[in-house]
């Protein structure tokens, strides 16, 4: 910071009241780190906007003064998205979690970035509606389009950037622009909605967004498919969804983590390959499509199916999938948890996910895989001591191995957590001439380089 802190504070003290601006040591150190092994890095000061005036003021003084500043949720990131590696301003959007429109007609609603996701669901269920992406953690709505989350209904409904009708962004100047519209499709100009979700804030800071929602299904049933091996798991996965068949989520769960679901949930579910589903739609239908997956799983040597129709029951499935990752840390006190985020073709996610198991194995470190296999992405889970640096370098060369193992096969390297700090240096790999293309829009919005600095790619 060129600038002394005191100077910013008063600044910013000008402009917003005395009690959103803080330079307390505990207040920096919770917006210095997220939910990832990356290391912490405290902002100089932490601001808490209530509208979008206050963040157009805040982002004029820090464009005049050459601040760093970075959007911060609640932290739940996984790539160190939200870390302010250069210091400066942490821009927590928590008080801006206001629900400002539900248009049931349209299937839309509006809300301000520090909405969370179970927040936006509740109200919405008294409309009979619901807001699909389920990333696992209650993230902030802002953070989500940010990374362009995903998770466990991106099979069925799709990820975040399906959901974004319009955003409001204050650019790096303080400059308010909106990025969309209320309309199903347009064709008039660039899609800046696409240019923006993903963008982790270093474009500019979101202060509204208008999204997509849906009607909750007349029922809904889960179900766990065990199987000898991924292999056979996965396969049966790409027949299940080359058969047509609306599946509403379809999670695999290898046998390491299964053991840890079990410890942590108290439940006795088979320590094998596992498949969490669930099913979506009217009964007679859903009936229907769960009689012809049962018939597929057991081409693939399905070794027992069962299906919860019971609310209480489908919740207690999902919680064991949901947890894992507090399941691994609980079982390892003391240690940090690494999830990986590849994303491959479907054809080549068996081999893939085999290829994972092999280097876990070989790299002699905790873990286990999951993912959201209807699409493609999976995670493996590793829990590493961060200060021991043969485990972090172990852990490093296991995803450089699965990284470049899915580019190969025509894959990414994050499929919903986002590039944060831990996947630049895949990037030039990955897009090639495009990355330059990247570095032009960045230097356009944001010349001096003050939007979450050191994300994404390096200018």
């Amino acid at each position: 910071m060129t600038v002394a802190v005191e100077q910013i504070v008063n600044q910013l003290r000008d402009v917003l009241l005395d009690e959103q601006v803080s330079t307390n040591d505990t207040v920096r150190e919770l917006h210095g780190k997220d939910e990832s092994h990356h290391a912490m890095s405290m902002p100089d000061i932490v601001v808490f906007p209530r509208c979008t005036a206050d963040v157009s003021a805040i982002l004029k003084i820090a464009h005049a003064e050459r601040i760093p500043v970075v959007p911060f949720g609640v932290g739940s990131s996984l790539e160190g998205n939200a870390i302010p590696i250069a210091r400066g301003i942490s821009i927590d959007l928590s008080e801006m979690n206001a629900i400002l429109d539900i248009r049931p007609d349209d299937l839309l609603v509006k809300v301000q970035p520090g909405v969370t996701r179970a927040q936006l669901n509740k109200e919405l269920k008294k409309h009979g509606l619901q807001f699909t992406v389920d990333p696992g953690a209650d993230a902030t709505l802002g953070g989500m389009a940010a990374t362009n989350a995903s998770g466990t209904t991106a099979v069925r409904y799709g990820v975040m950037r399906d959901q974004v009708r319009d955003l409001e962004v204050v650019l790096a100047d303080g400059t308010v622009i909106h990025t969309g519209s209320l309309a199903a499709k347009s064709s008039s100009g660039y899609h800046l909605n696409g240019l923006f979700v993903g963008s982790e804030g270093t474009l500019g800071c979101f202060t509204e967004l208008t999204l997509k929602v849906y009607g909750i299904p007349e029922f809904v049933t889960a179900g766990r498919a065990v199987f000898a091996t991924v292999g056979d798991a996965v396969s049966a996965v790409a027949a299940l969804l080359q058969a047509g068949i609306s599946v509403g989520r379809v999670e695999l769960v290898d046998e390491a983590s299964i053991t840890q679901a079990n410890i942590y949930n108290e439940t006795s579910y088979d320590e094998k390959p596992t498949l969490f589903l669930e099913f979506h739609g009217n009964e007679a239908g859903m009936q229907a499509d769960i009689e012809f997956a049962t018939e597929i799983f057991e081409d693939f040597g399905c070794m027992s199916v069962e299906f919860e129709h019971d609310n209480a029951a489908r919740n207690k499935l999902w919680e064991a999938r949901h947890s894992l990752a507090y399941a691994y840390i609980h079982a390892y006190p003391g240690k940090k948890l690494m999830s990986t985020d590849v994303c491959v073709p479907i054809s080549k996610l068996a081999e893939t996910i085999l290829y994972a198991r092999e280097q876990l194995d070989e790299v002699g470190l905790a873990g286990g895989i999951v993912g959201h296999v209807g699409d493609g992405n999976f995670h493996a889970l590793l829990m590493l001591d961060p200060s021991n640096a043969e485990e972090q370098a172990k852990a490093d060369r296991f995803n450089e191995h699965i990284v470049q193992y899915a580019l190969l096969r025509g894959g990414t390297c994050t499929g919903e957590h986002g590039v944060g700090i831990g996947k630049m240096k895949y990037q030039a790999t990955e897009h090639g001439a495009s990355l330059l293309v990247m570095k032009s829009i960045k230097a356009a919005l944001d010349p001096y380089n003050i939007m979450n600095p050191g994300k994404i790619f390096s200018m």
